[in-house]
């Protein structure tokens, strides 16, 4: 029988938000220190995180120079969740503090988030069930339309692109795909030019993550660049898409629909939805419109997911702190 060939560690992690037991569970198997503080202000925290080596967090509060520079002793943080743009990720290189990310974790949830929505506003299923609900049964009135034929457009295809790729196998549809990276299209899709993707489009599924050039991406003048009306998905990031210009192309007709996941409103913890109480206008139309189908971000936020996400992070952690000994390198040959 082996014996347990990693060495203990003495890395202290602090964990700021609650998580699968399987995390800290795994991360004291391989001779970590877990300290938990799910209540504490940033301010508190940044009072102690100095005696820390690693921070575990999913997006109770961002992670800026103030933070960072208090945190002496930090070699990593692990966000449970697939972006970082909670982070001040620049700052953090600088420090030499790794920043660990679980995109692999909640991609499948994303997928069939992504064809959940598609198919949900295609058959008008939220406005048909409001109706029945309300004592009217209106056959005509919700006559749906069907996926096959139609080309399906991505922008960004990464671990999330890739599954709503894989999950539309089974439709008789085209995929395509744009984005920066050269050469990732595969079996499930086929790479294009922006150009050409918002020629051929019917629906178009945003799956970037958020930066400066993804924000405000989907405004009046992307719109209009494409030739056919058509859907918009969003299980990416709610800045990237310009909610007002949606808004005036959801009534003009030029996008059919809109199944929107995240919205621009979101505060930064992705917690709560608005920082003022008044709901901004453009919203309160969204609230309304009968072509329009919004969750509160949780297109990753499963029960399989949450465990996905855990795993991800002690492999990625396990990968970078925990070397494998002469033994283990021999068994993996």
């Amino acid at each position: 029988m082996k014996k347990n060939s990693i060495k203990k560690l003495f890395m202290k992690i602090l964990h700021i938000d609650s998580n699968h037991p399987l995390l800290i569970n795994q991360l004291q198997k391989l001779g970590f220190q877990n300290d938990e503080d799910y209540v504490s202000t940033k301010a508190e925290i940044e009072k102690k995180i100095h005696l820390y080596d690693g921070c575990i967090i999913r997006s109770r509060f961002s992670i800026d120079k103030s933070f960072l520079n208090k945190a002496k002793k930090l070699k990593f943080i692990g966000r449970v969740g697939a972006g970082l743009e909670n982070i001040d990720c620049e700052f953090a290189a600088n420090k030499n503090i790794e920043l660990i990310a679980a995109p692999e974790g909640n991609s499948n949830a994303v997928g069939e988030h992504s064809l959940g929505m598609l198919l949900s506003l295609f058959n008008k299923l939220n406005k048909a069930d409001q109706e029945v609900r309300a004592g009217l049964w209106l056959r005509e009135a919700n006559r749906g339309v069907e996926l096959d034929g139609k080309t399906i457009g991505l922008i960004g295809y990464g671990n999330m692109g890739k599954s709503f790729a894989k999950k539309l196998r089974g439709f008789d549809v085209d995929v395509l795909c744009y984005d920066i990276k050269p050469a990732v299209g595969d079996e499930n899709c086929t790479q294009v030019t922006l150009k050409e993707l918002q020629e051929r489009a019917d629906v178009l599924s945003l799956h970037t993550p958020q930066t400066p050039l993804t924000e405000k991406m989907i405004n009046t003048n992307f719109i209009q660049k494409f030739s056919k009306n058509f859907w918009l998905i969003n299980t990416a990031r709610g800045k990237s898409v310009v909610t007002k210009e949606l808004v005036s192309a959801l009534k003009s007709g030029k996008i059919l629909g809109a199944g929107l996941d995240v919205l621009e409103y979101e505060k930064s913890s992705f917690e709560t939805l608005f920082s003022e109480k008044q709901l901004p206008d453009a919203f309160q139309y969204l609230i309304t419109a009968k072509n329009v189908l919004l969750s509160p971000h949780v297109g990753g936020w499963t029960q399989e997911s949450k465990k996905k996400l855990a795993e991800t992070i002690v492999d990625k952690i396990k990968i970078l702190f925990c070397p494998l000994t002469d033994l283990e390198k021999k068994d993996t040959l």
